[in-house]
């Protein structure tokens, strides 16, 4: 508990009464805080608590750490600044030692002020007015843990491994502070607690060394090395600390019919997870507990995932090594920014040729803070993929930047820009689509990863678990109750085993938890309700690792490969060949189409891809099959899985036919007598 004041932000001054307790870490919004205040721009929140020094860390420099401060902050200790420091999401320190009392009780005071959606700092998914369906309540002030450590003057200050598995060798960067010239390291690898590397090395340059036996991480076998890394001049030590590496590759690679994919350890693997905010009901930002903050990667786990896309948050550093330690791959995003007066330049929508003009003090400090961001999080090795902006929110000069994340850590995969406006540059072509599965098809970005990075977004709201019963709650799609959720559910993993085959690489569902106004998680906000049993989500996930890459063979084609003639009939009137998609149509016109294809040997997936509005009856060689409700052409083909239908394909010439009734247009608006504008195209592919 230490005592906090809110001010107005002109008051220089440390209050002279403060306005009660506050517990640390969590933000004066928050309710574990014991405040829950509403924080504006326009004022200044000051921290106080008192401290003293252990007598065993006599003659020691003494570094003040602070976990994460949202989002500038000012520090003093016995009324002497200490330093300052911007950027909400970063770990940050100050060497305090000048400002400390010999002895006795040490006074310590922090300013904060935070301009939240009104500044262009990298604020995620924070608002002042979250009254809004994806906008959450905004974080001030203190968030993650604040602690201090003694060091001698020269100390190890960090320590980032890199694995190389195709050498079986680890590489050790220390940034040694204070050095004076000659000093040693003392390495020590532990295997199961068992030593297997024991050297010693110069100070001054990185290490390297082999692993014997190499045993590599995987979601299957999180396996870690520990290490023990003494800091000594001569015979004297200095500093000494234990740390930990994994031996794993992420890298892309081309599977047998030319698609790009994932790899983990030079092997191909679909990543299929959840999108996760990281957002608490009584914690928001800060998890309640280091228990809650695991429990959300074992629920992740135990349900068959492999990976969790962290959505414009950075975690403690806690989080990550429990990602670590458990084998949950991570896909980290970095935090967004703009301020909302600036929304119509800032938000780069996905029809726009030109990015952002952002301005220059604010380029600069996002900046800063995605260079802190990559240095705190790279030394885990759960962090698979970076992910720099996200559908174009603050999206400004994306090759330069892309770019240069792309060249400072080359051991992952980057994903410049997950949906919106693609720019041709990183690893990944993202892809955002709600609620279906949909895709484009991989020839159209040569040389990168096609993912899904949002999709699904089924909502379904449990009575006494809301977050606020008064307000509309929301998701992608609504759902009425646990069976049809479960049902509907499948269907969705169904269909984007097909599209795993037609060249997904990774593919991430919206969300596992609900989050204040947002009912799409598979989880409640509290974590309370779990809303298909794990044990049958893992049945359902399980069938997404079974699908193996395969060479695509196009039985009938779409308009995006220019081929995509068809055989028409409208109401029954002689059928043309005409070049999708048809446009305008009355309401109740009735769209029939029959294509003959030629199959040389039974597949083992057969995928449909439709741009068709409204409801369709599918035939397959004169055979009703299935119906489909609702379709929307959107800028995307839906993907439907149809291989439960391959025993009514033979060798030989077969037959598709398609029937749409129109009663929708475009855009999903019923259709009037008048004409309108409807879309109906298709194809049909197996693998």
């Amino acid at each position: 508990m230490w005592n906090y004041a809110i001010t107005p932000i002109g008051e220089t001054a440390v209050p002279q009464q403060f306005d009660g307790e506050i517990l640390v870490p969590f933000c004066v919004e928050s309710s574990l805080s014991g405040v829950g205040a509403r924080f504006t721009p326009d004022k200044k929140l000051w921290y106080h608590t008192e401290f003293s020094i252990d007598p065993k860390w006599a003659r020691k420099n003494i570094l003040l750490h602070f976990g994460a401060v949202d989002w500038a902050c000012e520090v003093w200790v016995n009324d002497k600044k200490v330093g300052e420091h911007k950027g909400g999401s970063d770990a940050f320190s100050f060497d305090i030692t000048s400002s400390l009392k010999k002895s006795g009780t040490q006074k310590l005071i922090v300013a904060v002020t935070d301009p939240t959606s009104e500044g262009s700092q990298a604020r995620g998914k924070q608002d002042l007015d979250n009254s809004k369906n994806i906008w959450y309540t905004p974080v001030s002030g203190i968030w993650q843990t604040v602690w201090m450590e003694p060091v001698t003057t020269t100390h190890i200050a960090s320590v980032y491994p890199t694995s190389d598995i195709d050498k079986g060798t680890v590489t050790l960067t220390t940034q040694i502070a204070g050095k004076r010239g000659g000093e040693r390291l003392l390495l020590t690898v532990y295997d199961n607690g068992k030593p297997i590397v024991s050297e010693e090395y110069s100070a001054d340059t990185p290490i390297t060394f082999n692993v014997p036996n190499m045993k590599l991480w995987s979601p299957e076998n999180p396996h870690l090395y520990h290490f023990d890394l003494t800091l000594k001049s001569g015979r004297k030590e200095l500093d000494k600390t234990k740390s930990y590496f994994a031996m794993r590759k992420i890298s892309k690679v081309q599977d047998v019919g030319g698609k790009y994919r994932i790899a983990l350890n030079n092997e191909i693997r679909f990543l299929y997870g959840y999108l996760d905010q990281g957002w608490w009901p009584d914690g928001l930002l800060t998890p309640p507990s280091a228990e809650a903050m695991r429990y959300d990667l074992e629920f992740a786990k135990e349900s068959g995932a492999n990976v969790l896309r962290k959505h414009i948050k950075v975690e403690p550093a806690l989080y990550y090594y429990y990602a670590d330690s458990l084998g949950m791959l991570l896909w980290q995003d970095m935090p967004s920014g703009f301020a909302w007066q600036e929304k119509a330049q800032a938000h780069v929508r996905e029809d726009w040729r030109a990015d952002w003009i952002r301005p220059e003090e604010s380029a600069r400090q996002w900046e800063a803070e995605l260079k802190a961001m990559l240095d705190n999080l790279r030394f885990f090795p759960s962090v698979a993929i970076w992910c720099v902006f996200n559908e174009g929110w603050g999206q400004y000069d994306t090759q330069r930047i892309v770019d240069w994340v792309s060249e400072y850590d080359p051991t992952r995969i980057i994903d410049g820009v997950s949906g919106f406006a693609d720019r041709n540059v990183g690893d990944m072509r993202d892809l955002h689509h709600y609620p279906e599965v949909a895709m484009i098809p991989t020839e159209d970005f040569p040389g990168r990863i096609l993912t899904l990075g949002e999709f699904g977004g089924y909502g379904l709201a449990v009575e006494d678990h809301i977050w606020m019963v008064s307000n509309k709650n929301w998701g992608y799609k609504n759902i009425d109750n646990y069976a049809i959720l479960k049902s509907d559910y499948s269907r969705l993993i169904e269909d984007l085993q097909a599209s795993i085959s037609a060249g997904f690489a990774a593919a991430i569902y919206t969300q596992i938890t609900d989050v204040e106004r947002e009912v799409n998680g598979l989880m409640t906000y509290d974590r309370e309700v779990i809303k298909i049993p794990l044990d049958e989500l893992k049945k359902i996930h399980d069938q997404l690792y079974k699908i193996t890459p395969a060479k695509e063979v196009v039985l009938v084609s779409d308009h995006r490969r220019g081929e995509g003639f068809k055989s028409i009939s409208l109401n029954d009137a002689p059928a043309q060949r005409v070049k999708n998609p048809i446009k305008r149509v009355r309401l109740g016109t009735k769209i029939t189409s029959v294509e003959s294809f030629n199959v040389d040997y039974l597949p083992k997936t057969l995928c449909l891809h439709t741009h068709i509005e409204g409801d369709i009856q599918l035939f397959i060689n004169g055979k009703f099959v299935e119906k489909f409700t609702d379709l929307r052409a959107k800028k995307l083909f839906r993907v439907i899985n149809l291989s439960k239908h391959i025993k009514e394909l033979h060798t030989g010439i077969n037959e598709i036919k398609i029937i749409n009734t129109c009663e929708k247009d475009r855009n999903g608006r019923p259709l009037t007598n008048t004409t309108a504008t409807t879309w109906f195209d298709y194809s049909l592919t197996m693998y």
